[in-house]
């Protein structure tokens, strides 16, 4: 009886044909770069003091250690208005329908019926019994049970590939959030560089100017050359092209912000952020490589996909083996509705059967290898995703600590000509130097500070880089 009792629930339950699915093993790589991250330094006062590296994951709202309302402001208005991220929400919520739908072949399905026809006989058959007409009319009401028997797990491999296809979608849309969040701070920051770049040029344009006003009042009194004159109308020349460049990147960087906040530029420009409000964070997670696939989306995303082809592969394999199905039908037929329910007008019926595919023209047999294949291709994509991950966050690694050195120097840069500049004026007011030369000075102290604001944007999107490498704070 035992015996029998575990046939049958053998028989109904089946078995799953095809692989298994099981994660991937941790990497065992402990480290992302040849050398160990030493702390990055970085002037007090300008952007936080020095960064330092530690194990752990980013916050969830990590880009608040950057401490600035403006920048708070623009990622929540962009989360909740973007269209793309929105786009993306969307498929979430179809592929989740999609899972759902699918898990329906595991249960029976049920149907219910009624119609009504009015019929003549052709005289050489019998006459409907009851009334001996060939002129009747007929109602019929059943209601029909069908049933698959999950034998070789078709069923519930289709299920399974449909719950990691929606695995899938849920890890991209969560990327997708991510990396909407980065590319709002990087643009804010891009924005509010330009502005500051802008404004060094122009006061370098100024300078020019006045230095080639001073030159053709000296070469009218015969003291200055005209190649020196003409050198300096090529400068200004010059400094003035490089500026339309400059604005016409500003104007992008807008139009950009207005679209990634669900905007546009007909809207009129998006508030930006000021940099002198913006704090580097001090201290930057920095996840241990095993932990590193747990947390980014794609990685996950990669290997929900290695799941699915799994699931297909057993989807395959079910579909080339026999299929059982049971059904039931009961209902009433009768001439009339008034008594289409009695006992003597009720009809029912109960059956079974066994489809084994014979010949397709080898479709199912290649099929199969056609979903094999696939895994073969997820599974390489899923490693590619892993070494990428790994390569992303080394290469902003990389980056910090080359943004760090050349943010030192840009600010030792501009020191040096804050302070020959001092020098240079205190020697005009004494006399010493030409108005020229003080002049000179100035030009190079705001080239300096052209350049320290261009490091400073280098150092803060990067810094916002690696916060989106480790998963952006995401945790599934």
């Amino acid at each position: 009886m035992k015996r029998a009792s575990l046939g049958l629930i053998l028989l109904l339950g089946g078995c799953a044909v095809g692989p298994d699915f099981h994660q991937p093993a941790a990497p065992k790589q402990q480290a992302y770069t040849p050398e160990p991250i030493t702390p990055m330094a970085a002037p007090e006062g300008l952007a936080g003091g020095t960064q330092q590296v530690h194990d752990g994951a980013p916050a969830q709202d990590w880009w608040r250690l950057f401490g600035s309302e403006q920048l708070d402001a623009l990622i929540t208005r962009a989360l909740a208005a973007n269209s793309d991220l929105a786009a993306a929400r969307a498929a979430l919520d179809q592929a989740r329908e999609s899972w759902r739908a699918q898990r329906g072949v595991l249960f029976p399905s049920v149907d219910a019926g009624a119609g009504s026809s009015r019929n003549k006989s052709s005289q050489y058959l019998s006459a409907v019994p009851g009334d001996n007409s060939y002129t009747y009319s007929l109602q019929t009401a059943q209601v029909t049970v069908g049933y698959t028997l999950d034998l070789f797990g078709a069923n519930r491999r289709g299920v399974e590939q449909a719950h990691a296809q929606f695995d899938a979608q849920r890890f991209q849309t969560e990327g997708a959030r991510i990396s909407l969040i980065n590319t709002v701070a990087a643009t804010a920051f891009q924005e509010a560089s330009l502005r500051g770049q802008i404004a060094a040029q122009q006061r370098m344009i100024a300078i020019q100017s006045e230095t080639l006003e001073i030159l053709h009042r000296q070469q009218a009194q015969g003291q200055a050359a005209g190649a020196d004159v003409l050198a300096q109308e090529a400068l200004l020349a010059q400094s003035r092209a490089a500026l339309p460049p400059l604005q016409r990147a500003l104007a992008q960087s807008r139009d950009l912000l207005a679209y990634l906040t669900g905007g546009s530029a007909g809207d009129g420009p998006v508030a930006g952020i000021d940099l002198d409000q913006v704090t580097l964070p001090r201290d930057l997670p920095l996840s241990l490589p095993s932990a590193l696939v747990r947390q980014r989306p794609d990685v996950r995303a990669a290997e929900a996909n290695l799941h699915a082809a799994s699931a297909g592969v057993g989807v395959a394999i079910a579909n080339r083996l026999p299929q059982l199905t049971l059904s039931a039908s009961a209902g009433g037929q009768s001439g009339g509705w008034s008594n289409l329910l009695s006992v003597a007008n009720s009809f029912w019926s109960v059956g079974s059967g066994i489809t084994q595919p014979i010949f397709a023209g080898g479709s199912l047999l290649h099929k199969q290898r056609a979903a094999q294949a696939a895994y073969r291709q997820a599974d390489a994509q899923y490693r590619s995703a892993v070494l990428g991950a790994f390569q992303n966050v080394a290469d902003v690694l990389q980056a910090l600590q080359s943004d760090a050195a050349a943010l030192d120097a840009a600010v030792q840069a501009q020191r040096s000509a804050e302070a020959s500049l001092i020098i240079a004026q205190r020697q005009y007011q004494q006399g010493q130097i030409a108005f020229a030369t003080m002049l000179a000075a100035e030009q190079t102290l705001r080239q300096a500070e052209q350049a320290l604001v261009q490091a400073q944007t280098a150092r803060l999107t990067d810094t916002a880089a690696l916060f989106e490498a480790l998963g952006g704070g995401w945790s599934s």
